[in-house]
């Protein structure tokens, strides 16, 4: 469960850093040039799902969590990522 969780938080948080980015609040990095601005964006959302699955998993090894809950932020999550990384809405900014 706790991988399935932060795969929803990785997604909201490409989202996340997409929208961030664009508004002009946060300037990440290219970190490989023919790539743009795109390869600093991708990798700082890996890292926030990497840490947000070792946090997740290590609260939760212990717990019995509920699936259905878990899938249904998940999936919610998910959305919103995506939904973020589309040019009109960050029009809306």
């Amino acid at each position: 469960m706790a991988a399935f969780a932060a795969a929803g938080a990785g997604a909201f948080a490409m989202g996340a850093v997409v929208l961030l980015n664009e508004a002009g609040l946060l300037a990440v990095p290219a970190l490989y040039g023919p790539a743009g601005g795109v390869s600093g964006r991708t990798t700082l959302a890996v890292v926030i799902w990497l840490v947000s699955w070792a946090v997740l998993h290590h609260r939760w090894k212990a717990r019995e969590i509920r699936p259905v809950r878990v899938q249904v932020v998940t999936a919610g999550l998910i959305a919103l990522g995506i939904l973020a990384t589309f040019p009109p809405v960050w029009g809306l900014l």
